[in-house]
């Protein structure tokens, strides 16, 4: 009887999951600038340029939508 050694721990913590397992390593790598395209620095509150045109776009629609209900 053979004993196997296995590894405690994981050599590549990204690919624990067995899909992910399967993946190429340069897939599995997380954004290095941490968003997506057009994410500039972060600002106030730590939000970006883009997450506060969202933020206001997504305010704008619920307004018109709950105004247009009562009318």
């Amino acid at each position: 009887m053979t004993t196997k050694r296995r590894a405690l721990v994981l050599t590549d913590e990204s690919a624990r999951h067995p899909f992910r397992r399967l993946l190429p390593p340069h897939v599995r790598q997380p954004l290095s600038d941490g968003g997506g395209q057009g994410a500039g620095p972060a600002g106030l509150l730590g939000l970006s340029r883009t997450d506060w045109r969202d933020v206001g776009a997504t305010w704008c629609a619920c307004f018109l939508a709950v105004s247009l209900f009562f009318m």
